[in-house]
């Protein structure tokens, strides 16, 4: 399944949703540092319920050391401010879907970053700012394994 990269999350409970949504899914969670929040933080249980141990979840220093990890792999970065839409993309089950920080998103030296492969967005009525960031993670993580047709891991 796809690998899912948060770039410096700061909101525990996002986290932790997204940690039940790589539990549930099989896709595989990078978080990259700094982490706005403390591993033990109860939101971060709170949200992951029991799910922390049936995902797969990695820590990387920064994200090079988080790309190191998936050498060959597409990167997608999520953004507001792209033309294309992410159910316009192929996913592979190598592919990265790379998120930014909830407050500010992906910051442009990371969008400009020479392994993202394009810039893509979730479309939203005009004059919005953004989505949640795990309501947005759920939903390219969906589409994804809908194209992949649910196969589970290892199948």
């Amino acid at each position: 399944m796809v690998h899912v990269f948060l770039h410096e999350p700061a909101i525990a409970g996002n986290t932790g949703n997204a940690i039940r949504l790589a539990a549930v899914t099989g896709a595989r969670l990078h978080l990259i540092e700094p982490l706005g929040f403390d591993l033990e933080d109860a939101k971060l249980r709170r949200a992951g319920l029991d799910y922390h141990d049936l995902a797969d979840v990695s820590i990387h220093p920064d994200l090079e050391h988080g790309l190191a990890a998936v050498p060959a792999a597409r990167v997608f970065a999520f953004t507001a401010r792209s033309d294309v839409t992410f159910e316009q993309i192929q996913y592979t089950r190598q592919d990265v879907l790379l998120f930014g920080t909830e407050p500010t998103g992906l910051p442009e030296e990371v969008m400009d970053h020479a392994r993202v492969t394009s810039r893509v967005r979730i479309p939203m009525l005009p004059a919005r700012r953004s989505l949640n960031l795990a309501n947005s993670v759920s939903i390219a993580v969906y589409e994804a394994w809908r194209q992949l047709d649910y196969d589970e891991v290892g199948a």
